[in-house]
């Protein structure tokens, strides 16, 4: 009785994401949407989103890659540093990374508009938003190298790597890096999916000449017909899904590989 519940349970829930997801897909792909199926499939609106919003697409591919590439810099040494020296001060520190997740999204991005908003060459480029999206993403990279780390004995690691005479950079490369391969695929999934995302945030720090797909897709449902913001929807599922899986895959084999090597 027990399992008959879960399962139905869960197949409500599956019902419930996928059934509007489907209209949406539909919505899309037909010729006209207050007419349904009967008026015909088409790819038509699919090509006028590609005409009209293919540089969103790849403004959001660009940022969220450099997002990703700046968390990677940042947040992997951060979370190692955090790790190696536990503490009141580290605690106090890996909450200060996090105080963007508490704070809403327009009021990071009115604080940055008000700290550069002088500064006019750097607000009407795109680095703009990247600091943003930065500022937003970092503390779940930091988190997850941090809770990886957290959970083996490193500094055993790190003092036999050093009685063998592994400098401190050596030490981070070849043991640090290794051990935290499932936590950064971790929060890479995380950075990549919430950068390519990141809505409110991102509609008060761009241009007219800078849409990411979010803000993109906002102007269509305001400004277009339903079918084409239909259709973007569907491009915004068609370059998400194959990412998160590819990315989802990366981390189970980055697990099993860290499980092989710490029994």
């Amino acid at each position: 009785m027990a399992r008959t519940l879960q399962i139905i349970v869960t197949l409500a829930a599956c019902l419930f994401l996928f059934v509007p997801t489907l209209l949406s897909v539909l919505a899309g792909l037909t010729r006209n949407y207050f007419q349904g199926l009967s008026s015909g499939l088409t790819l038509r609106w699919v090509g006028e989103v590609w005409v009209l919003y293919a540089d969103s697409i790849f403004l959001s591919i660009g940022i969220a890659l450099a997002c990703l590439v700046c968390t990677l810099i940042l947040g992997v040494p951060a979370g190692y540093a955090l790790a190696r020296n536990p503490g009141r001060w580290s605690r106090v520190l890996e909450e200060f990374i996090s105080l963007p997740l508490a704070v809403p999204g327009l009021a990071l991005a009115l604080a940055l508009l008000q700290l550069y908003g002088t500064m006019r060459g750097f607000r009407v480029s795109w680095t703009f938003i990247l600091v943003g999206h930065v500022l937003y993403t970092l503390p779940f990279m930091v988190r997850s190298v941090l809770a990886v780390l957290s959970a083996i004995d490193l500094k055993t690691l790190e003092e036999g790597a050093a009685s063998l005479g592994a400098p401190p950079w050596r030490r981070f490369i070849d043991i640090v890096v290794p051990n935290a391969t499932p936590g950064i695929l971790a929060g890479a999934l995380t950075v990549v999916t919430l950068s390519i995302g990141e809505f409110n945030l991102t509609w008060m720090l761009h241009t007219p000449f800078l849409k990411t797909l979010p803000v993109g897709l906002a102007d269509s449902y305001a400004s277009m017909r339903l079918e084409i913001a239909s259709a973007y929807t569907l491009v915004f599922f068609i370059m998400i899904v194959p990412l998160l899986v590819a990315m989802q895959w990366a981390s189970a084999k980055a697990q099993k590989w860290a499980g092989a090597i710490n029994p």
